[in-house]
């Protein structure tokens, strides 16, 4: 009895230690699916959204197209800068694209099109003969030699030993190893060299010049059979002016220069592309560039591109209308030519070769024509050609004489060293330890005459201007044989005073690589130079800077930013018309100098004499103008530091010449500039007063024709004109 009972205990022992046990189990279950729904559920709904994108990042590649670059006009909307369509075959890289599928399409495309091979280099030809003679190119390196190698690199030297192994495998190929590479062989090079030149799922042009329909029609039919490789349209980049500071842009073959590489990248540019390199292309690269299409190639697990979609079309480069005046542009630089090639011909002229206009609106700063020639060999047919230099109107600076004999009495002004209309004899200076200081009409003292401000600068007087830097620098009266002694802050008061008109510091131009000029040195053992300083001796400017500070004067004081853009435009729809209007530059005053109104009228009085004074030194130039106008000659005694440097030093004289027009209301500034003109110290040609002269004439005719012939109102559609000029400058070429 009591063993049945006993079974029977153990039986519901057994029973029920069984359910709790699968109690456990369902428990364990429950819990274990509950984690995995709710895990399954925060995935979809916390976090499904990113790993979406997470999933179209590894399946869709984002993929850039060429789109063409801003059309440039002049300010009359005339053809400057254009593209040129032309057919071009790409390939494009796959992240699992292997070497010997990239050699197996280079020899199909080598059957299909004609590819020269003028850009293979030598490297080219010994990476790819290794390539094509793996066995051959491996007894190049014996294997002993190859373990002393290692040996001597260690076993952390891996990739020296590598390095090293391929350097002399490749200094080992023979010119008759070489040789074996011809014919078709090499068409096959020129087009795997380019193929590799490209980078992952960027399209890599394999020939942009020179396709002919055939080729590209055969291409385009088997472009089933030749995975990545594709054909479509290229832009090249034409210049229609020879205009040099329109600037330039680099090939897709050089791609960006590796100076500004990272600079590019950062702002998804890929390394192939072309982009402004220099003035006009590189200042406005961000708007000229456009947008550039965009599509996405849709792959599988395995890398394999099986769609491609477009995702944006993409949009041209924004286009610009500059301030240049291009049929005034083609009549000064005819002048500057002419008169130029006329004074090289003549004796004491040897070191002569630039010359410099620049001719801008005083009140908005619209630069309307800049103007630079320079004599230089050309350097691959060793001849002398006269080429554009426009750049060098900013870039390079020299000695201004006179000119700036204007920002010498306004300074005065404001130091309070003479007063407007004060008169002052001009004499020769004698000081203690130095020599003679005078005018140049009256070197030896016979023509000693009492000068005011106005007739001062009407007749170019020295003297009145050496005062003028006695006085700023603390010396208020003279007598001969005196010291010279002047305060030490001289220079700097008169530099301060210069600075307001833009004489000494940058215009603020909108092109890049804009210079400043040189200064004197500011040894208090050379004080007296500031009497030099005074005339436009000592210190450097640009003919920009003069423009500027000319301009200052005619525009009543305002210093106006000199800038080359005009407008903003949308890309042309039809070719034939002027796209919307995106943005207009506006005039922007840098400063006002600090004179009153009644002592800068007094500047351009003396100004206007210079021009019609009966001692006026332009006066046989402008005095029987059509027009008013007013200006300042200047001649400066310099040591010759141009391009011949067997010459240095040698003393020269450089010509200049500033002015406007209209004189009551004026539209128009100008510089003139011909630095070391003649070694001649009399005698010479007042060729900088010509160029001035013809120039304004010709201002003043272009301006009425236009006028007359004008066909464009404001808020109207604006016609596209043809280039002016008919040059054609392709970015290959230049």
């Amino acid at each position: 009895m009591r063993r049945d009972k006993t079974k029977r205990n153990n039986a519901e022992s057994e029973q029920m230690n069984t359910t709790f046990r699968m109690n456990i189990l369902f428990f364990v279950i429950f819990l274990v699916f509950s984690v995995l729904i709710f895990r399954l559920g925060y995935l979809q709904i916390v976090e499904g959204d990113e790993y979406v994108r997470m999933l179209e990042s590894t399946e869709e590649v984002p993929v850039n197209t060429s789109v063409p670059r801003g059309r440039i006009y002049d300010r009359n909307g005339r053809l400057l800068v254009d593209n040129e369509p032309e057919n071009a075959i790409t390939y494009t890289k796959m992240q699992t694209t292997k070497q010997d599928e990239m050699l197996e399409i280079a020899e199909q495309l080598a059957e299909l099109i004609e590819q020269p091979d003028d850009k293979v280099t030598l490297r080219d030809k010994q990476d790819f003969w290794i390539l094509r003679n793996p066995e051959k190119a491996q007894e190049k390196v014996p294997q002993k030699e190859r373990d002393k190698m290692q040996a001597q690199f260690g076993e952390d030297g891996d990739k020296e030993f590598t390095m090293a192994v391929d350097d002399l495998t490749r200094e080992r190929i023979t010119e008759e190893d070489l040789a074996t590479l011809e014919g078709k062989e090499m068409e096959i090079l020129a087009i795997y060299r380019e193929m590799q030149a490209g980078y992952n799922l960027s399209p890599q042009i394999i020939k942009g010049e020179n396709v002919s329909d055939e080729e590209f029609a055969r291409v385009s039919e088997r472009l089933a059979e030749l995975p990545g490789v594709n054909t479509t349209t290229d832009w090249k980049r034409v210049k229609l002016s020879p205009l040099a500071i329109l600037g330039r842009t680099t090939t897709p073959l050089r791609g960006i220069p590796n100076e500004k590489l990272n600079y590019f990248l950062a702002r998804d540019y890929s390394r192939n592309d072309r982009v402004g390199e220099s003035y006009v292309e590189a200042q406005y690269e961000s708007l000229l560039q456009g947008q550039k299409a965009v599509v996405k190639n849709i792959t599988n697990k395995q890398g394999q591109v099986v769609d491609t979609v477009t995702t944006y079309e993409g949009e041209p480069g924004k286009e610009l209308k500059l301030t240049i005046d291009s049929e005034l542009e083609d009549k000064l630089g005819k002048i500057v030519e002419e008169e130029l090639s006329k004074q090289k011909s003549k004796y004491g002229s040897y070191l002569l070769d630039r010359a410099f206009l620049v001719m801008m609106n005083p009140q908005t700063g619209e630069l309307l024509s800049i103007i630079g020639r320079k004599y230089e060999e050309n350097p691959d047919t060793k001849k002398i050609e006269l080429i554009d230099y426009s750049y060098g109107a900013f870039t390079t600076a020299y000695e201004a004489g006179s000119t700036i004999k204007g920002a010498t009495v306004l300074t005065g002004y404001q130091y309070n060293a003479f007063q407007v209309g004060e008169g002052i004899l001009d004499q020769p200076l004698y000081f203690r330890g130095t020599n003679k200081k005078a005018s140049l009409a009256n070197q030896n003292g016979y023509n000693n005459r009492w000068m005011t401000d106005v007739s001062a600068l009407e007749r170019s007087s020295n003297v009145y201007m050496f005062y003028v830097a006695m006085r700023i620098g603390g010396l208020p009266s003279y007598y001969p044989k005196m010291m010279l002694g002047l305060n030490d802050d001289v220079f700097e008061k008169m530099r301060k005073g210069f600075h307001q008109f833009g004489l000494g510091v940058k215009t603020g131009i909108d092109l890049p690589n804009e210079q400043v000029g040189v200064k004197g040195s500011d040894n208090l053992l050379e004080k007296g130079k500031a009497l030099d300083f005074a005339i436009g001796q000592y210190d450097t400017y640009t003919p920009m800077q003069l423009a500027q500070y000319i301009s200052t004067i005619a525009n009543n004081g305002y210093r106006v930013k000199p800038h080359i853009l005009k407008e903003v435009r949308e890309p042309s729809i039809d070719g034939e018309t002027m796209g919307e209007l995106l943005k207009q530059q506006s005039p922007e005053v840098l400063n006002r100098i600090n004179n009153s109104d009644a002592e800068i009228k007094q500047v351009q009085a003396g100004l206007r004499q210079v021009y019609v004074g009966a001692g006026g030194t332009a006066r046989q130039f402008f005095g029987d103008a059509k027009y008013t106008a007013a200006g300042k000659t200047g001649t400066a005694e310099a040591g010759y530091y141009g391009a011949r440097k067997d010459y240095y030093g040698t003393r020269t004289l450089t010509l200049t010449h500033v002015g406007y027009a209209p004189y009551d209301n004026p539209e128009v500034a100008y510089a003139v500039v011909i630095p070391w003109m003649t070694t001649l110290m009399s005698g010479y040609d007042q060729t900088a007063s010509v160029i001035a002269k013809r120039a304004v004439d010709a201002y003043f005719e272009v301006s009425a024709k236009q006028n007359k012939e004008g066909d464009y109102t404001p808020g109207t559609t604006e016609k596209i004109k043809p280039a002016w000029s008919e040059e054609v400058i392709r970015e290959d070429e230049e």
